[in-house]
């Protein structure tokens, strides 16, 4: 079973490249975040075309996040627990395929001291309380996707630079760990853990032509998910397409359940 997950920088602008690379990389399951559209107006019939089930939670314009499936996929959360009245769309959580899976887009945080820097900091605190909550059913789940937070100073282009700086800020990368410390494996950094293995290059700057990035683009899994872990890794080719997402996919490849 491959399971992906990309921040596709809005999904109508990018359906090209999209549908591209779902029938190139061919993932059973493709975790999607930043949408940037309403659940009416996202290209679901151009999806379904291709095989795949679609469960959708959309925002006009801003954030939103997709799960794509092979099998039939069970609605499970719409929501991240933990804060009443968030309306942004940032996380959906299914069952398909035999396992649990979530989408999530952490917050980027704009500028460290700000309403939205301390939001993104709240957010991934409910997400490691949930991570508990999930853990506790000793199941086999993944969640993927852009969480803004680099974790280490091999996951950056220039570390000395961009520390302190919103996605390397040392107050999100403690709360990232504490979320792999309750026992979630990275599964990118398992088989990747050498430094400048990238899956965000800004579109400014020349930052993709230059090698600058950030690994910002995850895959968690529980410890049952991980003992089925064949191979992960991150897929550049779409990000040096034209008309493409400034964010890579990444993979994971699992054992089946019967395994």
């Amino acid at each position: 079973m491959k399971i992906a997950t990309w921040n596709v920088n809005s999904i109508r602008a990018r359906l090209p490249r999209v549908v591209e690379w779902l029938r190139a990389a061919a993932p059973d399951i493709a975790l999607l975040q930043e949408t940037k559209t309403l659940d009416e107006t996202f290209p679901r019939s151009e999806i379904e075309d291709l095989g795949y089930n679609v469960a959708l939670r959309g925002q006009k314009t801003y954030n939103g996040i997709a799960i794509l499936s092979k099998a039939p996929i069970d609605v499970l959360a719409r929501e991240l627990p933990g804060e009443p009245g968030d309306e942004e769309a940032r996380y959906l959580e299914g069952f398909s395929g035999g396992v649990r899976i979530a989408s999530v887009y952490v917050p980027q945080g704009q500028v460290v001291g700000t309403e939205r820097f301390a939001y993104k900091l709240r957010f991934l605190e409910r997400l490691a309380r949930h991570v508990d909550t999930m853990l506790a059913d000793e199941e086999a789940w993944v969640i993927g996707g852009d969480l803004n937070v680099a974790p280490n100073d091999g996951d950056v282009h220039d570390p000395e630079k961009l520390d302190g700086e919103v996605c390397f800020h040392p107050e999100e990368r403690a709360r990232l760990r504490a979320i792999l410390w309750r026992g979630v494996t990275d599964a990118v950094a398992t088989f990747h853990p050498e430094a400048g293995y990238y899956s965000y290059w800004d579109y400014r700057a020349g930052a993709w032509t230059k090698d600058h990035g950030l690994r910002i683009d995850h895959l968690l899994l529980s410890p049952q998910a991980a003992d089925r872990l064949r191979d992960a890794g991150i897929d550049r080719g779409p990000r040096g397409l034209e008309g493409t997402s400034d964010h890579a996919p990444a993979w994971a490849e699992l054992d089946g359940p019967d395994r």
